[in-house]
């Protein structure tokens, strides 16, 4: 029999896209295996979202091929970068084509290749009616929609994923309902900007929310990332639904840049007062709202007064979390021919934020300790002890605890990325 290990990379999008595959593979009759020293065809599943990125899926191809397995690439690196993928591939499948993953193999084993990575924008492919592998765990990744309704001037991803594609809120409810009939007790609704949900199909995020809400038994959503200018749009609604305690207190809304003008040539669409309001607004109706951003340093035209404006917008806002990028030109994009900054210079503006990022994480965490809040136990953590959830998705490592569970416990102490904790006696 011949056996396969697929390895994803990049977001939880691109996680449950490799379950998608390792159930196509099984049902076709493949073994699959965890360990890709055993493996006779590796699928790595690639990320392409920076410049760095793209150079680790490289090397990991390579270093695969060069060690005598077969290789199928899909993911996102082989739309915005084919050249990246080494030739030896014995496959290649574009995002909208990973059900032909089983086919891909059978091709290769008869000494033939595969790719089917044009002619992708065509192909409606439904991901949600593909089977996907249960996995044990507590969390379980629902993807809503695949592309967005952006044409951000930075981003290459948008090549790979195209444009808004919802998928039925029908269906989506039924993949919750079959998850927590399983044992899983925490979704994750996925999607490329979970903000534009619904807006091809006639609906939106927050009647999806209410109607995975009414789902019965207790368990808890995580929504992925939500781009400000979406958001706005239906503001007042999500922020009610948000306020049912099935979904954390946890708001992923990127800002990129503290500057209008750098806003502007990023193509964003939205401004940095739009920003502020639906934070307030959030802030205002949900207490103790876990504020995760996203913010690129560096990019092309970022004056001193810019990159200024961007760390005057974080002291001001404060968010529990910043994901700090520094820019890196990809490829296919505009700003890609744009006058770059030096790079000592970039690093040199990331340095300064992910000082301060730290400095503001680490107060809003002190504020915790001693407090009693409810956690979502996950299992063995990374740091040691058990790793768990709190209600608003903040990752605090407790002393014990059975995986699934819902409990109580007191905050002992606060770092900058995480808390720790002990349960509580009943």
């Amino acid at each position: 029999m011949i056996k396969v290990h697929v390895e994803s990379y990049g977001c939880s999008r691109n996680r449950a896209d490799g379950e998608i595959m390792e159930a196509i593979l099984l049902n076709a009759g493949y073994e699959l295996v965890e360990n890709p020293e055993n493996a006779d065809y590796v699928v790595v599943n690639t990320c392409a979202v920076k410049d760095p990125t793209e150079l680790k899926m490289a090397k990991r191809i390579k270093e695969l091929l060069d060690s005598g397995k077969k290789v199928i690439a899909t993911g996102c690196l082989v739309h915005v970068n084919p050249k990246a993928i080494d030739p030896r591939v014995s496959g290649i499948l574009g995002v909208k084509s990973i059900d032909r993953i089983a086919e891909a193999i059978s091709v290769a084993e008869r000494g033939g290749k595969l790719i089917s990575v044009e002619g992708w924008r065509e192909r409606n492919l439904d991901k949600l009616e593909l089977p996907r592998l249960w996995k044990p765990g507590v969390s379980f990744v629902v993807p809503i929609s695949e592309g967005c309704l952006n044409a951000c001037t930075y981003c290459a991803t948008r090549f790979a994923r195209g444009v808004l594609k919802s998928y039925k809120p029908e269906l989506v409810v039924r993949w919750v309902k079959d998850a927590l009939a399983r044992g899983y007790r925490e979704i994750i609704l996925s999607s490329e900007d979970t903000g534009c949900y619904g807006f091809d199909i006639g609906t939106n995020l927050a009647k999806l929310l209410d109607e995975i809400t009414a789902i019965e038994g207790d368990f808890r959503i995580r929504v992925g990332m939500m781009n400000p200018n979406h958001t706005l749009k239906f503001l007042d609604e999500l922020v009610e639904a948000y306020e049912n305690e099935k979904i954390y207190r946890f708001l992923h809304l990127p800002v990129q840049s503290g500057d209008n003008e750098i806003l502007r040539r990023m193509g964003r669409t939205y401004t940095v007062e739009d920003f502020e309001e639906i934070v307030r607004t959030f802030r205002r109706r949900i207490p103790n709202l876990n504020l995760n951003t996203d913010i690129i340093v560096g990019f092309p035209g970022e004056t001193d007064g810019a990159f200024h404006n961007t760390i005057e917008l974080v002291k001001r806002v404060k968010p529990d979390k910043i994901n700090v990028s520094r820019y890196s030109p990809r490829p296919g994009t505009i700003a890609a021919r744009w006058k770059q900054l030096p790079g000592w210079l970039v690093k040199e503006r990331s340095r300064e934020l992910h000082r301060l990022r730290l400095q503001i994480a680490y107060e809003i965490n002190k504020t915790y300790v001693g407090k009693t809040v409810e956690v979502l136990v996950h299992g063995p953590g990374k740091k040691g002890g058990t790793e768990g959830r709190t209600f608003n998705y903040k990752e605090i490592i407790l002393d014990a605890g059975n995986p699934g569970e819902f409990v109580k416990v007191k905050v002992t102490w606060a770092g900058s990325t995480y808390l720790r904790g002990v349960l509580e006696e009943d």
